[in-house]
């Protein structure tokens, strides 16, 4: 597939077709309240640099990927809020005027239709390269394991699978470690989306009947649901994965 990737700063005419390009994520995992702060007509401004477009000869926009500078102090691990901590200290970085030191990818995103084509790779690549090209050393990506199914196997477990040929059993992860990847550690509250129950019955059209731990389709662990609070929360576990940009 013949795809041109090109940095958001360098083409924001592209950036309401990046918005409104369609994608398969879970309709509940549209809802983490983090994702508001990074997720805006200003990122262009804010970090226009940090996010690439990828579109097709005609001009159609077929993928996306968008990653946020950060400040980690020096023999930090990386947080073990994953995502949301990644955005929220790349606010703070901004807003503080502290220099950035990191990297973190926050989504990497093919439209449904141009699947199939190797896009996720060719943007993960993109990705780093443009990492490397603002100067920074590594790439640290808060990985979404889509193959996981058992929403009761710990992450800990889970991330650490392996093939015959020694690399990870997930399909996601496996690019990444064939890319150059090394996962780091797990991120245990990568994510977390709070929601009333109705707001889940909404966003799952599953009922939310009874307390206690409820499975919903697309969810790597399970939303807890408290009938007498009327209210449900999902948290979920990340895997962090560490991108040396540095020329091979």
């Amino acid at each position: 597939m013949d795809v041109t990737v090109s940095v958001l700063a360098d083409r924001p005419d592209l950036a309401d077709a990046l918005w409104s390009m369609p994608d398969s994520w879970p309709t509940f995992m549209t809802h983490d309240p983090i994702a508001k702060m990074y997720y805006t007509p200003d990122v262009i401004e804010l970090f226009g640099d940090y996010v690439l477009v990828c579109h097709d000869e005609t001009g159609t926009v077929v993928g996306k990927a968008f990653s946020i500078p950060f400040h980690l102090p020096a023999g930090d691990e990386l947080p073990i809020d994953g995502w949301d901590g990644a955005i929220q200290r790349g606010i703070s970085t901004r807003l503080t005027g502290r220099t950035p030191n990191t990297v973190s990818a926050l989504e990497i995103a093919v439209a449904p239709e141009a699947q199939g084509h190797g896009l996720s790779s060719t943007l993960l690549v993109a990705l780093r390269e443009n990492t490397r090209r603002l100067g920074f050393d590594e790439l640290v990506v808060p990985l979404r394991p889509n193959g996981k199914t058992d929403i009761d196997e710990p992450m800990s477990t889970y991330a650490y699978r392996t093939r015959s040929d020694g690399l990870p059993a997930d399909p996601w992860p496996r690019v990444h470690v064939r890319g150059g990847g090394r996962i780091d550690s797990i991120a245990p509250r990568s994510m977390v989306i709070p929601g009333t129950l109705d707001e889940w019955r909404i966003w799952t059209g599953l009922p939310f009947d009874r307390s206690g731990p409820v499975e919903v389709p697309g969810a790597l662990s399970p939303v807890h649901c408290d009938l007498a609070h009327r209210t449900a929360a999902y948290t979920e576990p990340n895997v962090w994965v560490r991108h040396s940009t540095a020329r091979s």
